[in-house]
Order: structure tokens, then sequence, then C-alpha cells
């Protein structure tokens, strides 16, 4: 892509290709060479895609391309994030698809960021909070929870108690995605929960190391206990 300015719908129908493309990864350092604000708009508008690779790729591309964006110029990375608050507050009219995922993506890879704006994903699971009752939404702000956790504990940890009743959800890939965390937290009070879940077979679909994976809620739960201090 080059960096001259395209149009609009030229713009999303190239962004859309390279999302597509069989060499990701290429594809990913290409959209980063990009300025930030041409690709910004496309990647929002394919957080809501029906294409489920599609989605999880613009997401995995939002991260890339904010956090860029942040090194260069953090105002205009906040002004991105808060356009991903905006779409999970209920004024804005929307339901807020991809949003937590692509706040837990971005806060992931740039630690500035994440600093400010960890408690603002976190209040998403919280009931006390900015709290989501669409089971669908509550997938994607343990999926953003999660993936933050991989890289940054310290800022997840004191979430801990908002997180264990996620485990008692009637959704099984809350309950899994629950367990996942657990595990990434080693939270020690969440075994009672984890020893109960080594009976549930229900299976989902994760989003990790940038592929869709198929588990089951009892080998999260079972890979969480093996976290655990013994």
């Amino acid at each position: 892509m080059g960096k001259g300015k395209l149009g609009g719908r030229v713009l999303k129908q190239r962004v859309l290709k390279l999302l597509k493309s069989t060499d990701f990864d290429l594809s990913l350092e290409e959209l980063c060479q990009v300025p930030a604000r041409q690709v910004i708009n496309p990647l929002f508008s394919f957080l809501y895609n029906s294409d489920e690779q599609v989605r999880w790729r613009a997401i995995t591309a939002m991260g890339a391309v904010v956090a860029k964006l942040a090194d260069e110029d953090m105002e205009a990375a906040r002004i991105i994030m808060r356009r991903l608050m905006w779409n999970l507050n209920d004024e804005s009219g929307g339901i807020g698809w991809g949003s937590p995922e692509a706040m837990g993506e971005i806060l992931a890879r740039h630690e500035g960021l994440a600093k400010e704006y960890a408690r603002i994903l976190i209040s998403y699971a919280r009931e006390d909070g900015n709290f989501q009752e669409h089971e669908l939404m509550q997938r994607g702000v343990l999926w953003g929870i999660g993936r933050l956790s991989q890289v940054r504990l310290d800022l997840i940890k004191d979430s801990v108690p908002y997180l264990i009743p996620y485990l008692k959800s009637g959704d099984a890939t809350v309950r899994g995605l629950a367990s996942w965390i657990m595990g990434l937290l080693m939270v020690q009070e969440a075994r009672p929960d984890l020893k109960r879940l080594e009976g549930d077979n229900a299976e989902l679909q994760m989003y990790m190391e940038r592929k869709p994976i198929t588990r089951s809620v009892k080998e999260l739960a079972q890979e969480a206990l093996k976290r655990l201090p013994s």
C-alpha cells in the first residue's frame, strides 16, 4: 500500500485485502507503514465484520497501528481509545462489537496506554462499573482482559474479585475465558470453581497467537489449576 492518500472505498478494499492475505505478518507490517489516520476508519468498520478471520485480524491490526501511533503522537492514540470507549457507551446507540478486544490488544502492545486505560477496560467486567450485560460482549471484555494479562499482570491482579464470578456464567465461552484468565493470574481463590469446571466438556473457540483454536472449558480449567501455587 503506497503512502499517498487513497479514496475511502479504494482504501477500505485495500485494507480488507491485507486482512485476508495468506501472509498476514507481512500485511501487518504494510498496514503499520500507512499513516494511522488513513487506516483507522477501515479497521473500525471491520471490527463488525461477519467473517471471523477478518474481524480478529482487524483487532490485531488495530493493536499494532495504535501502539505505533502512540509512540509518535500520544494524544492521537488517546482519541482512538476514546472512540472505542464511546462504542461501548449506551449513548452511542451501537453494541460495540470488537471494541473491548481491540482495547485489550492495544493495551497489551503499549505500556503507556495500558497504564492509562487498563482500569477502564476492567470496568466493563465490573457490576459496579461499566458492566456489559450481553454475554457476547462479556466474551469480548474477558478476551481483552486476558490478552492484557498475558503481558501486564500487574495492571490486572487487583481486578480478580470482579473476574471470579464469570467462572459461574451460563455461557461456555465466558466460563472458558475466565478460566484462562485465572490461570494467567494464578488466582488461588478460584481453585474450587476451577475444580468444578474440570467436569465441563462444553467447547469454545478462542483467538490465540493470531489464529482461532477450539478448546473445552475443562481443558482451560485444568491448565489453570496446574498454574496455581500448590
